[in-house]
Formats: structure tokens, C-alpha cells, sequence
């Protein structure tokens, strides 16, 4: 009999390894459900955990691969290193599966896609890995710490590398860690439906334990949910989305107010856009502006889930001008402009491994240029608040500091005095506001308010 979900990890791990997608969450949910036969919710779960697993544990699987395989890790066909990952996944990291059965499934994985030979190559490495466990000469920190952690934590060397050279070992140590945590599914209350606690007294007997965000005044963490979130009563009514804490303080920093008008410059799929809306209480106007038409529709389509009115969308991207004939003029801006997303790799594993994503310093061009588009729409004294989901400095303070020094009208503001909430934990003397998941419990943001003076 097939095994339909070690087949679907494998599947979905394949097409991740030819083509970085953004959004893991989406693929893995398309791909089964697009699938004909009948899956159960245990099936989907296992297939997440594998998934997220290899994904999370890679370059420790790999390093295992290399002591315990001949062939170079280089030579490898990508459908039979997944397959080793996966069987070692198991091996290493999920107690409730027998060596044995990690070990066969793995090797009935490789007879569908290979011959004889790299059937028997793969149940080799395995029971090796199983045999060779105990006596693994793992890295060590104390010796070589970058590397270590590399290999240890799972994460690229250049990454480790970067990270200990700004923080130190032990609080790298400390950040790996958060960030290879599985983290809760995080939803915010839409306060134009419901409230916090209406909403999490219906959720409460759907998961198997809940929680209230410690910041966010409308968010909840789910644990264990009996089903996928996008099939609850309380989603189809549009009482709430899908939203890391982090990204519901980023909301807040910009006070949206009733019957203002406020540029989402960079909207994408409408999570921040839905949330400014109901802090609006669907009064005054939101414009949505992406590069994505497809994103757009998607977005209008929540808004209407969500009950939300007062949002415009437009297509625009802004690598190029705005129309000479576009002089709208706003009270607030966000401008959650693109970046590396090293910040959220807790949820989105894959991240850790585009390589594209080792030169940080290229997005900082981007978003300066965004900025400085974004600034001509702003009123005086208005507020811009730009945000990344990324810790790092290239695409933070360098990013507002360039910006400063060539802007001599906009200036960093400090007076949260009318923020729903409190900025105090993430804000530094300089007015930068983080967010960091070793500290905080939640993705890693920054954040600045920025007001034009004249």
C-alpha cells in the first residue's frame, strides 16, 4: 500500500528544492488538497511535521549524510537526498516511530523513483545512521562556534557566522533555539465581528490548548487545533486571521484612527491591511498598493470575509514612479517593504536555505528607494512606519539612517502616548522598535516611526 504521506513530504520537498516559494503554508495546503483520494487529519498533521521537520533540521540531516554516505553529498540526486532526509528526520528527531519503520518506508520511497543499486544505497546509509547514533562526532562550540552552531542548530554557516559576530555565542545559542521552536498558530481578534474574549471562548474547545498574546490586545495562540484554521466556523464568519504577535504590534505603531486616510504600501495579502481597517472601525479610507495583481484579488476577497469597506486596492510597483497624476496626499503610511524575511524563519524553514538571501545588504537599495517614494504621499507632521520581518542591521538602522540623512524633513518619532499599546519592550533609545524571537516569544521585526516635520 503507498504510503500517501511520506510520498506527499517527499513530493512537496522536491518542488521546494527546485524553486523557493514565500509561501510554504500555501503550497502544502494546495498540493493536498488538490490531491483525489481521501486524507485524514492525522495524514496532513504527519505530513507538516515531516515537511517543517527536514526543512528545520537540514543541514544537521545533511551532516549526518555526510559521515554516513560514500557519495558526496554534491553528487546526490535530490529525490534520493530527501528521502535519506526524511528516513533520518524520523531517525533523529521523531521518538513515536521505530528506526526500523523509518528505515523501510525510506527504502520503499526509493524503489518508486530509482534502481536497484540507489535502493540499496539508501537503506545502507540509514542503517549506518541507526548503528552509528551514539558515536556521531558532532561539532564543538567550545572549538569552532559558528560551525557548530551551524551543524548543531541547523542553520547556514554564513547565517551562524553573522549572528555571532553581533550577538556572541551564547545568545546565538539562545536565537537558534527560538527560532527552531515550532511556534503556536497566532490569529488576531477581527474587533469589527467579535472580541478577544467572545472569540477565544468559541475556539477554546477546538484546539487543544489556547492562549492570549501577552502584547497584542486581540491576539491568540492555538495549540493542537482539531482541524486546519481555515476550517473553523469562527474563519468562514471572518472573526479573525491568521497573524503572528509581531505583525499585530507593527499594526499598532501606526495609531490608525477613524475617517483618516492611510497608504498600505506594500500590502501583499491584506494581513496588516485588515488589521488597520478594523482600528479604523471601517471608517475613512485605506489604499492597498502592490506589485501583485493576483495578491490584490486575494486581499480584496478577505476584506469581504472580513467585512471590511473602506479599502481601495491599486497595482503599482514601486521600483517604478508613481504617476505625475497620483497626488494623493495621507494621514499615515505603512510601508512593510520587502527584505530577506530572516525574522520569521521560525515559520517559514525554508528561508534559511535561498541562498539568495546570504547578500542582506542588497534589499537595503530597495527599501530606500521605497521610502523615498512613499515620503512625497505623506502630509506634514504625518506618520511613516516602515517594517521588515528581518533582525538584521543592512535592512534596519542602515536602511533609516540613509534615509535621514538625504530626508532632512522626516525625523524618528518617539511619542507613543496614543498607541493602543505598549512599544515600551521593543523600543531602543534611538526609537527603533524590535522584535526577536528569543526574547519575545514571537517573530523577529523592526520597525521605526517616522514624521514629517514641515
Amino acid at each position: 500500500m503507498t504510503d500517501i504521506p511520506r510520498k506527499t513530504a517527499l513530493t512537496i520537498l522536491i518542488k521546494i528544492s527546485k524553486k523557493h516559494f514565500h509561501h510554504l503554508d500555501r503550497i502544502i495546503t494546495d498540493d493536498i488538497d488538490h490531491q483525489d483520494h481521501h486524507m485524514t487529519r492525522r495524514d496532513r498533521n504527519f505530513i507538516n511535521v515531516l515537511i517543517y521537520g527536514v526543512l528545520r533540521w537540514r543541514q544537521n540531516l545533511d551532516w549526518i549524510i555526510r559521515h554516513c554516505s560514500k557519495t558526496k553529498l554534491e553528487k546526490i540526486q535530490p529525490e534520493i537526498l530527501n528521502i535519506l532526509r526524511l528516513g533520518l528526520f524520523q531517525i533523529f528527531f521523531l521518538d513515536r516511530i521505530p528506526d526500523s519503520a523509518a528505515v523501510n518506508t525510506s527504502v520503499e520511497l526509493a524503489r518508486e523513483v530509482a534502481p536497484p543499486w540507489v535502493i540499496k544505497y539508501v537503506n545502507a546509509v540509514l542503517r549506518n545512521a541507526v548503528r552509528s547514533a551514539a558515536d556521531l562526532p558532532w561539532p564543538s562550540v567550545n572549538d569552532n562556534p559558528e560551525t557548530a552552531l551551524s551543524v548543531l542548530k541547523s542553520f547556514p554557516l554564513w547565517l551562524t557566522t553573522k549572528w555571532v559576530n553581533r550577538f556572541g555565542v551564547e545568545e546565538t545559542e539562545l536565537l537558534c533555539n527560538a527560532v527552531n521552536k515550532i511556534p503556536p498558530i497566532t490569529i488576531r481578534t477581527n474587533t469589527i465581528k467579535t472580541n478577544r474574549d467572545e472569540l477565544f471562548s468559541v475556539l477554546a474547545n477546538e484546539c487543544e490548548k489556547i492562549s492570549k498574546t501577552p502584547y497584542s490586545p486581540d491576539g491568540i495562540c492555538l495549540f493542537g487545533p482539531e482541524k486546519a484554521v481555515h476550517e473553523f466556523s469562527a474563519f468562514k464568519k471572518g472573526r479573525f486571521q491568521v497573524q503572528d504577535e509581531a505583525a499585530q504590534i507593527i499594526s499598532h505603531l501606526l495609531s490608525p484612527k477613524p475617517n483618516e486616510k492611510i497608504l498600505d504600501a506594500c500590502a501583499g495579502l491584506g494581513g496588516k491591511t485588515g488589521h488597520i481597517a478594523q482600528m479604523m472601525e471601517n471608517k475613512g479610507q485605506i489604499i492597498a498598493i502592490d506589485k501583485s495583481k493576483e495578491k490584490l484579488l486575494r486581499l480584496y476577497t478577505e476584506m469581504i470575509r472580513l467585512g471590511i469597506q473602506n479599502v481601495k486596492t491599486v497595482v503599482h510597483d514601486l521600483e517604478k514612479p508613481l504617476p505625475a497624476s497620483y497626488t494623493e496626499k495621507f494621514d499615515k503610511i505603512l510601508l512593510d517593504a520587502p527584505c530577506s524575511g530572516l525574522g520569521v524563519i521560525r515559520r517559514n524553514p525554508d528561508i534559511k536555505w535561498d541562498v539568495s538571501k546570504k547578500d542582506v545588504s542588497r534589499f537595503k537599495e530597495k527599501q530606500i528607494k521605497y521610502l523615498c517614494r512613499v515620503s512625497k504621499l505623506i502630509k506634514p507632521k504625518g506618520i511613516i512606519v516602515y517594517a521588515v520581518c528581518s533582525i538584521e542591521p543592512e535592512e534596519n538602522e542602515a536602511v533609516i539612517t540613509e534615509f535621514l540623512k538625504n530626508n532632512s524633513c522626516f525625523k524618528i518619532y518617539q511619542n507613543f502616548k496614543d498607541t493602543p499599546i505598549n512599544i515600551q519592550p521593543f523600543l531602543d533609545q534611538n526609537g527603533f522598535i524590535r522584535t526577536l524571537p528569543h526574547i519575545h516569544d514571537m517573530d523577529g521585526f523592526f520597525s521605526v516611526c517616522l514624521q514629517r516635520t514641515t
